[in-house]
């Protein structure tokens, strides 16, 4: 295969002229791997296809999201949720996932967590207990979310610490209304996790915690020179 005609074809026809290095690497690591052990090209195109269409065209691993309004929730999934129940779990992605896929696809019920724990992943989206168990990711899962349960108490420490220091420099009456404002709004967005973390099992939360703490601690220095 001529790589350099493929991706200028797929560049223009399906990435809008760009890829990211993410995009390039993802569609390399399929086809190295198809070109190490050679089949029908057809099938190649089919797995290209797909992982462009599940990976919402990152062409890389990725986590369903879930994050559905309530209007989303009815248009996607009409069968588990009433327009009532759709407002009630409204922007909630880990209570639709559990919901949505609770008792089907080896899942236990809603109040298992299950149907978050085992949510789509991956370049194809592998859903449910018994797919993940089937593609021998089950554990994996399961190994995640004990990264998680030990480590993010150190990042909301971490994060905690930012926020006092900030909080005592911005009392000062130095720091704008706008950066008090953006840097409360990251911390509160994340506290909720910070407060209970030993039921967390949502797998980003950790990326969550960071992000509010780059931004705490951003604000943090912006306010120390400010002074």
């Amino acid at each position: 295969m001529d790589r350099a005609k493929f991706f200028a074809a797929v560049r223009s026809s399906l990435f809008g002229g760009r890829l990211s290095q993410n995009q390039v690497n993802g569609i390399e690591a399929i086809l190295d791997r198809w070109q190490a052990s050679p089949f029908d090209s057809r099938w190649l195109s089919y797995m290209l296809a797909t992982t462009f269409h599940e990976s919402d065209n990152t062409m890389c691993a990725i986590s369903e999201n879930l994050n559905y309004s309530a209007v989303g929730l009815r248009a996607t999934f009409p069968k588990y949720f009433t327009a009532a129940q759709a407002a009630a779990y409204a922007r909630e992605p880990d209570r639709i996932a559990n919901r949505a896929y609770a008792n089907r696809m080896g899942n236990g019920s809603e109040a298992s967590g299950d149907g978050w724990r085992y949510r789509g992943r991956g370049l194809v989206q592998i859903t449910g207990h018994d797919n993940y168990e089937k593609y021998g990711i089950a554990c994996q899962t399961t190994k995640i979310d004990t990264v998680i349960q030990q480590n993010l108490p150190k990042a909301c420490s971490a994060l905690a610490t930012a926020h006092v220091a900030f909080a005592s420099i911005a009392a000062l009456g130095n720091v704008s209304r706008d950066k008090v404002a953006k840097e409360q709004a990251a911390y509160d967005g994340v506290v909720v996790i910070c407060t209970d973390p030993a039921n967390t099992t949502v797998a980003d939360a950790l990326v969550k915690v960071a992000q509010a703490y780059g931004v705490v601690a951003t604000a943090l220095n912006a306010a120390k020179a400010a002074n």
